[in-house]
């Protein structure tokens, strides 16, 4: 699923979280010389990394959260990983803010907690990113790796209460073996063209919820990218595992030059 959040087709967050990482350990590092080396300057160093870490972490949350909300699919594995994700790096920024507490604020200088905490909160940004990793590299979120003729994502908000019957525009401009992904009457549609014509179906893989939006179409079949599990786009039929409930499918017709949905 391509970022919201990014330059050029390059995700912003994944830039910006080496930043509070890096500053995080920095600053566990210099507290622990300053405290058990007795060594008062490396605490103070410690305290203005501690605050960087802070800082830098708020700032690479914002695209994060811009792609939480409108990039990882609703109800699947992925955006449960992606709410942990959040929750335990935001746990992470929390020990490292509670260890001012134990600070002493003339000098700057850390004591004991200050060290368990920061340590807490290194471990616990450790466990965020292996999730990370996780999302990025086996539920692709952020992630544009679609085949060269899957063409360029694409992304259509359609008006209108369930049994009408819409315009989609910019239909006309997919290719066959293209798919874009319909917000409409609260779902998340994806509209595939097929040497057929065109098909609509459900964005989500009944195995764990991803978009197949985000999967391969080919000669009619979508392919989740997750798992690999495949799908007859005009029947919603199951063609491979591991998934074992069809999709669900909706009316499309093409009438003159428009292609228009029925809604559910």
């Amino acid at each position: 699923m391509k970022s919201k959040a990014h330059i050029k087709g390059h995700p912003l967050h994944p830039m910006l979280i080496a930043f509070p990482i890096a500053f995080l350990v920095g600053s566990l590092v210099a507290d622990a010389v300053g405290v058990l080396g007795s060594w008062p300057g490396a605490s103070v160093m410690g305290a203005y990394l501690n605050l960087a870490a802070i800082a830098s972490g708020l700032i690479a949350a914002v695209p994060g959260l811009i792609d939480y909300l409108l990039v990882v699919p609703p109800a699947s594995s992925a955006k449960r990983r992606a709410t942990w994700h959040m929750v335990v790096n935001g746990s992470a920024l929390g020990c490292f803010a509670v260890s001012w507490a134990f600070r002493d604020w003339s000098s700057l200088t850390g004591g004991y907690a200050t060290l368990a905490l920061e340590a807490a909160g290194v471990a616990l940004v450790t466990w965020g990113g292996w999730m990370g990793g996780t999302l990025v590299y086996r539920n692709q979120i952020g992630v544009d790796h679609r085949h060269a003729n899957a063409g360029k994502w694409r992304e259509q908000s359609l008006q209108g209460t369930p049994g009408t019957v819409v315009d989609v525009p910019g239909a006309g401009e997919l290719k066959v073996g293209q798919m874009m992904l319909l917000h409409a009457a609260g779902r998340r549609i994806v509209l595939a063209r097929t040497e057929e014509g065109y098909s609509a179906f459900d964005d989500r893989c009944s195995h764990r919820g991803g978009s197949l939006a985000d999967g391969a179409l080919v000669c009619g079949t979508v392919q989740f990218p997750w798992h690999g599990s495949q799908f007859d786009v005009r029947s919603g039929k199951m063609q491979a595992g591991p998934a074992e409930t069809p999709l669900t499918t909706y009316r499309v017709e093409q009438v003159g030059g428009q292609v228009r949905l029925t809604l559910p």
